[in-house]
């Protein structure tokens, strides 16, 4: 999938490719200024928390280095028959940032179609699992102390300016689960300065970092973090505890006496190891993710007019001379061959109208679309899904 943020971060930071995600600080500013605006504003993330029922923790407010009670800025919405829904108190809210605070909503990506257009698109980029947290400060209000995140992060300045700094590992490669706790910052200081409006920075797992506006006076900062977690070692030790369970030899109980030989044991895991590698994992947990929400397919609403793959990673299309299989979050779908046009239209991450995709692919592209969309490889493009792609992506038929 094409994406102007994509595009973006590349040109930013220098990459090509994801294959520099993790192996260092990199930092830089994209070209386009217009770019910012339309991915996320101020003022838009407020109408988002207004108009979402939001609960700790994914949405907090910060002042002063502490977290704020969410009683100070939330309420109940009760209907006339008593019924209860938990909302941001706005005003509480716009009190606690015109007097210098810190909003942070984690997940962004599930309640704004912009974001989950965005974190899909770096999905298919990077090949691995993407979520989105934006942070709103105001004033010189300070922001978290310093840290280090367990993946890496892609870091996107859409509005005013924070100070940084960013250090170091003290610890190679930490996980979040991991032997050592990783408790003492390190003194090497990678970079320290201000991002601005476009700037774009990437902080590798384990590097230690802090932002604030402290001492910065009147004014606002908004940036988002793509964070990005990469499967390691231990994931693909993981996957294959689980494939152990197929063999009865693991399951048998370890043998406590003396002397017990564990050579068999021993054999039967090199034997698993070898079987099942690193790159079998990969393409494996490309498969097994689940599919994601979508508006349902409802003919009875009307007729579908046009459709968007939505799958978490890139479908993939494998040609077998009169048939084509898609494969695609753990399902296998075949269809003959004459429909290959029509899937790789439908399978390109752009938005597809079918009226217009009928004169380049041929009029069975509606009858693809719907078989796609009811097995959920595809969603229906609403009104709403669709302008998470306006601006950024292009529709297929372009």
């Amino acid at each position: 999938m094409e994406h102007q943020l994509i595009n973006a971060i590349e040109a930013a930071l220098g990459w090509n490719g994801p294959g520099e995600l993790g192996k260092g600080f990199a930092r830089g500013s994209m070209g386009d200024g217009g770019l910012t605006a339309r991915i996320l504003t101020p003022n838009r993330l407020l109408d988002i928390a207004m108009r979402r029922s939001l609960n700790r923790p994914q949405f907090r407010c910060f002042q002063k280095g502490e977290e704020v009670h969410p009683a100070i800025y939330y309420t109940d919405v009760v209907s006339p028959r008593g019924q209860s829904i938990p909302t941001v108190n706005m005003r509480s809210l716009g009190r606690l940032l015109g007097e210098g605070a810190t909003l942070i909503l984690d997940q962004l990506n599930v309640f704004d179609p912009t974001m989950e257009v965005a974190c899909r698109a770096l999905q298919w980029w990077s090949h691995e699992r993407v979520q989105v947290n934006a942070y709103l400060t105001t004033n010189d209000a300070s922001g978290f102390p310093l840290h280090w995140d367990d993946h890496d992060v892609v870091v996107v300045q859409l509005a005013g300016e924070k100070e940084w700094e960013v250090r170091g590992t003290s610890r190679a490669a930490p996980l979040y689960r991991d032997a050592d706790p990783n408790i003492t910052p390190s003194e090497e200081i990678v970079w320290s300065g201000v991002m601005r409006t476009g700037d774009i920075m990437h902080i590798p797992r384990g590097h230690w970092h802090r932002a604030t506006r402290a001492g910065s006076g009147s004014g606002k900062s908004l940036h988002v973090t793509f964070g990005i977690t990469q499967r390691t070692g231990a994931s693909w030790m993981g996957w294959l505890a689980d494939w152990c369970r197929e063999q009865e030899i693991f399951r048998r109980d370890l043998d406590r006496s003396p002397g017990a030989s564990s050579e068999a044991l021993t054999e039967a895991a090199l034997q698993l190891i070898s079987e099942r590698t690193p790159a079998d994992f990969l393409a494996a947990y490309g498969q097994q993710t689940t599919l994601p929400r979508h508006v349902p397919y409802l003919d009875i609403l009307g007729p579908l007019e046009a459709a968007v793959c939505t799958t978490r990673f890139r479908p993939e299309i494998k040609e077998h001379g009169d048939t084509v299989d898609v494969l695609a979050s753990g399902k296998k779908l075949t269809l003959a061959s004459k429909a290959l046009p029509a899937l790789r239209l439908l399978l390109s991450g752009r938005p597809v109208p079918l009226d217009q995709a009928a004169a380049t692919v041929g009029a069975e592209v509606a009858e693809v679309a719907e078989i796609l969309v009811k097995e959920e490889v595809c969603a229906t493009l609403t009104a709403e899904l669709s302008s998470g792609y306006t601006g950024l992506v292009t529709n297929a038929v372009s």
